[in-house]
């Protein structure tokens, strides 16, 4: 059990933090592999009380489990190209009954659950008022879009009126037509159009590690610049680069600071945020 003194200094040091991030956006990207019961509540926890202290605070999931599980169901083999999910008619159908029917509304659920008698989660697919415009990466892959326009001024009304967002990655073109956008790619394109103070992505992992197969050597914090040097080496694991890839992306394009945490502790998103130590890997602008 931990003793008051304890509780009392872990509130102290969360305070500048509290204050520095007041009225601040805080993108947090959830994959589908980091969605089980405890991690879940504890996300919906963390959201709750970042948007109580005044974060402002959006939610963005994937969940490629659930799509893959959902498609060997109905006797559909999942195809990949690049770490892209090759997206014929019917696969997106069931990317959006999974992603936007499913995925979405339970994450909504849990955070109303939590929230009690003042629900504040809403639930907003990237098709939904054309806030993710998207256009078809390359035919090969079928309807899977780059986001190429984000309209923030969406996400900025549902925080003004004091709502959580959490939101599928399902865009559309101009003429309405869906795609399926890559979720790491789309919440690094939110956050840059809402400028946001920071993103934060959680992974099955501590962070980036210098040895993949020793989970202690986790790289607590570089620029992007020295990330870009680790990206066009082979030290970096073929799952992370595109997590790796956002951060600098996210942070060149004036996101205060990008991180990669371990979705599988619970309570990581406050611990990555309100704490002096954190507990993944962070990535700044320019050099170290």
């Amino acid at each position: 059990m931990t003793s008051p003194a304890t509780t009392a200094q872990v509130l102290v040091e969360a305070l500048p933090y509290i204050r520095r991030f007041a009225g601040k956006s805080v993108v947090v990207k959830l994959g589908g592999n980091a969605i089980d019961e405890e991690i879940e509540r504890a996300i919906a926890q963390d959201v709750l009380l970042l948007r109580s202290v005044g974060v402002r605070c959006v939610l963005v999931h994937g969940g490629g489990p659930q799509v893959d599980e959902m498609m060997k169901r109905v006797g559909k083999e999942p195809e990949f190209r690049d770490g892209l999910r090759v997206t014929d008619a019917e696969t997106l159908e069931i990317v959006r009954m999974v992603l936007v029917g499913k995925v979405n509304r339970d994450l909504v659920a849990r955070i109303n659950q939590e929230a009690g008698d003042d629900p504040v989660a809403v639930g907003v697919a990237g098709e939904d008022g054309g806030l993710l415009v998207a256009t078809p990466r390359e035919s090969s892959l079928g309807f899977v879009g780059d986001v190429t326009h984000v309209r923030a001024d969406r996400l900025a009304k549902l925080l003004d009126d004091g709502l959580a967002p959490v939101v599928s990655t399902i865009g559309s073109d101009e003429g309405g037509q869906p795609y399926n956008i890559n979720a790491d790619e789309a919440a690094r394109a939110i956050a840059v159009a809402m400028g946001a103070e920071k993103i934060v992505y959680l992974t099955s992992a501590p962070g980036l590690l210098e040895d993949v197969n020793d989970e202690s050597s986790l790289v607590q914090r570089l620029s992007s610049v020295e990330l870009r040097e680790r990206l066009a080496g082979d030290s970096v694991s073929a799952g992370m680069i595109p997590k790796l890839r956002a951060c600098a992306d996210a942070v060149d394009g004036g996101v205060g600071s990008a991180h990669i945490i371990d979705g599988r502790v619970p309570h990581a998103i406050l611990i990555e945020l309100l704490t002096d130590a954190g507990i993944g890997t962070m990535i700044t602008r320019g050099t170290a």
